[in-house]
């Protein structure tokens, strides 16, 4: 009988992990003499970093002077009445996932990814933005948080609360499937074919893994897919709109971050804006 592939075998899902989060950040600010400080309720993950250099531009972000990551950067920033935080270029699952961990540990409540993705299934010209409710797992982190499936899935509560208030604000967005790959330039022709027939919308690198560490985790997190390209198969591709869609991302991003403060709020009180203890 064949063996299981590594990324299948040997799985507890329930055993906690020797390597925490927490500890690598107390570590982290140890060696680079930090304080330990929270990290705004809401966070986003930037991975085309479009938001983060079209903030930067403006004189709109300040640096995270306690964020001990050694990865990445966190910028912070004000909009629509909500203060943010923000970390560019988190590409795939697996680095996504490794900053979702420690953005949890360090204060965060919320998360919310907004990353560009290729067109699979035709709505409308790009760019558009979907709601991602579900992503296929075609990736490796997720395997490390839940048992074998085909999708991981938003929490569907979370989801139906920001489709209510997009719908209010009337900002056009879509809900649907994406497909999560580790690898883009493995977009096969049968490989999209397949996804056509599972009514997947968009091809990304993250979400799959997002929402497995959030289902393991208990956390809510929200991925948007803004796509933006049909995979360079015409000229012209990978237009964005204005400002590389920075602009349009913020304004999806504060809409998600009103409806989840909404949703918590009927679960235990928050203020608006705040942060949270570490």
């Amino acid at each position: 009988m064949p063996q299981q592939p590594p990324i299948l075998a040997r799985k507890d899902f329930l055993a906690p992990s020797v390597f925490e989060p927490k500890n690598l950040l107390r570590e982290a600010r140890r060696q680079k003499n930090l304080p330990s400080a929270a990290v705004p309720d809401v966070c986003i993950l930037d991975p085309d970093g479009d938001i983060v250099r079209m903030l930067a531009k403006a004189g709109r972000t300040r640096r995270s002077l306690g964020w001990a990551c050694y990865h990445t950067e966190l910028f912070e920033f004000e909009c629509a009445g909500e203060y943010f935080g923000i970390i560019g270029c988190t590409v795939g699952a697996s680095f996504a996932v490794l900053v979702a961990e420690q953005l949890f540990a360090s204060g965060c409540r919320c998360l919310i990814s907004v990353t560009s993705a290729g067109q699979i299934l035709q709505h409308m010209p790009p760019p558009y933005f979907i709601l991602i409710d579900r992503a296929l797992r075609d990736e490796g982190t997720s395997y490390h948080y839940l048992p074998p499936g085909e999708f991981a899935a938003a929490e569907e509560g979370l989801v139906e609360a920001a489709m209510e208030a997009f719908a209010a604000s009337a900002l056009p967005i879509h809900r649907g499937a994406s497909w999560t790959t580790d690898a883009p330039f493995r977009e096969t022709a049968d490989a999209i074919a397949h996804c056509r027939a599972l009514h997947v919308l968009a091809v990304e690198m993250e979400a799959a893994g997002l929402y497995a560490f959030a289902r393991a985790r208990c956390k809510p997190v929200l991925c948007f897919a803004h796509v933006t390209n049909q995979m360079a198969l015409v000229e012209g591709d990978f237009e964005k709109g204005d400002a590389d869609g920075g602009a349009a991302s913020l304004r999806v991003i504060a809409v998600a971050a009103s409806a989840w403060r909404g949703l918590a709020a009927r679960e235990r009180p928050s203020t608006k804006g705040g942060r949270s203890a570490e």
